[in-house]
């Protein structure tokens, strides 16, 4: 079984090149890196824009011009000039005045008396008498009028002053957004970079890659391939499963899946549990004289199915993934 493994990590050795795919999808990455990002142009205009308050106090003339103008419209009325100055007033007094002398100076005028003391006398009264109550009337209504005017100038004084405080937040909350945009713009800035260095990484930590996990693997195998035992005179072949067992220790140290599958294990007592409830054990790997603390591949697979590989049938635990829950509960408590 280790003959047949080292025999296949000696044939991927020379398959640790970029594949085809890899070097067309990088050759595109790079291709469109040096393009740039084609909306660097419209994030930094927008990035300026909201610098410059985003227009929110674009209506801030036309709120104060539209204030003005009610001001302009209402303060005769609000500060009582127009008390007693009612055009249609005049013309109605008028109106009473011809009424009442007609009807006076033509009584006077049949008696033979006209133009007489008391007919200027009985005029004067009854024009007063009928323009009194008008006069009056008139009067109230032109001071609850005036108390109208000057509700609507405050209430559009206080509107006004709310719109352009509500203009100021808005323009304060986008320069705020500003900050934001201007890292994305310079960020669009710097796509082409930073996309090309991405893919050069990639270019050459693609080969290194598959180089280190094949020997990662491979150097482990080739020096715990055969254990011996006895006199010198005499070579122990171990089976299979016994040798896989023995060669846990070297590939866990260097691989970070460790062959954890409890076929491959003896001796096997639970000891504790993790904070996430995961079964902890001590054992022994078949056919090797250490004992370990750890966890079942069969247990974590359970819980954490992605921290659990296949290794030539046996089951293998990535101890950093299988116990990431649990180290977040334990830093939470």
């Amino acid at each position: 079984m280790l003959q047949d493994i080292l025999s296949q990590l000696g044939t991927s050795l020379n398959n640790t090149a970029l594949t085809a795919a890899e070097t067309g999808a990088l050759n595109t990455l790079q291709s469109n890196a040096a393009q740039g990002n084609p909306y660097a142009g419209q994030i930094g205009g927008y990035a300026n824009t909201l610098f410059s308050g985003g227009g929110a106090n674009a209506q801030a003339g036309n709120v104060q011009d539209n204030l003005a103008t009610v001001q302009r419209r209402l303060t005769p009325y609000a500060n009582g000039s127009m008390i007693g100055n009612n055009p249609a007033l005049a013309a109605q007094l008028a109106q009473i005045q011809s009424d009442v002398g007609n009807s006076i100076n033509s009584q006077f005028a049949a008696a033979g008396r006209d133009l007489s003391g008391a007919n200027q006398m009985a005029y004067g009264r009854g024009v007063a008498a009928a323009q009194a109550p008008v006069i009056a009337a008139q009067y109230n209504q032109d001071v609850a009028n005036q108390f109208n005017p000057a509700n609507a100038l405050y209430n559009a004084g206080n509107t006004t002053a709310n719109t352009l405080s509500g203009m100021q937040q808005n323009y304060v909350a986008n320069q705020g957004q500003g900050l934001a945009a201007a890292q994305a713009a310079l960020d669009a800035q710097n796509y082409g970079a930073n996309a090309t260095l991405a893919a050069e990484a990639q270019r050459r930590g693609i080969p290194t890659q598959a180089l280190g996990l094949l020997t990662q693997i491979g150097v482990p195998i080739a020096q715990l391939g055969q254990q011996t035992s006895g006199t010198a005179n005499t070579t122990q072949q171990m089976s299979g499963a016994q040798q896989f067992g023995a060669l846990a220790g070297g590939i866990g140290s260097l691989f970070k899946f460790m062959p954890s599958d409890m076929r491959l294990k003896e001796d096997i007592a639970a000891v504790g549990v993790l904070f996430d409830g995961t079964p902890i054990y001590g054992y022994r790997y078949k056919g090797a004289p250490a004992y370990h603390i750890g966890l079942m591949a069969q247990d974590v697979e359970r819980t954490a199915p992605h921290a659990v590989i296949e290794i030539n049938g046996y089951k293998a635990v990535d101890y950093r993934a299988a116990t990431e829950a649990s180290r977040k509960i334990g830093e939470a408590c």
